[in-house]
């Protein structure tokens, strides 16, 4: 099952997460910076309002449950018969997607600070972009 994994995999693999971290760091804090905007805890989930809050914890638990409906399909398929949008990566993909667009309209009409939605759409839009670029070129040939 996992023989055709090659010696330097794990190496490749670091490398590229390594590359990853770095480029979503710089252009965090390079954006934060030019757009002074202040920097959200790290692990933290800041919540614009109790409005937001109630939003997101909707959200999650919808996309818990999505995920717990369609194991049971996974599992007796296999990942590589389904549909794309009801593979787990996707759904968690597209709860990121939603979670920040959300977060994005909250801020734009809530925040105290009125670049703070500038900051979180051009993070989200960054991120995209990566991660199609990591799955077009084949994780940039890395792994």
């Amino acid at each position: 099952m996992y023989d055709s994994v090659e010696p330097d995999f794990w190496l490749r693999f670091f490398f590229l997460l390594a590359i990853v971290l770095l480029l979503l760091f710089f252009f965090n804090a390079l954006l934060r910076k030019w757009l002074q905007v202040e920097r959200r805890k790290f692990f933290s989930y800041n919540h614009v309002n109790e409005k937001h809050k109630k939003i997101d914890w909707i959200l999650r638990i919808t996309t818990i449950v999505i995920i717990l409906l369609f194991a049971p399909i996974v599992m007796v398929t296999g990942i590589d018969n389904l549909n794309l949008f009801i593979q787990p990566g996707s759904v968690l993909f597209f709860f990121i997607i939603i979670s920040e667009i959300v977060r994005a309209v909250m801020e734009q009409k809530y925040a105290e600070n009125p670049n703070a939605y500038k900051v979180t759409v051009s993070q989200l839009i960054f991120l995209c972009l990566l991660f199609l670029s990591l799955y077009t070129t084949n994780f940039w040939g890395l792994v």
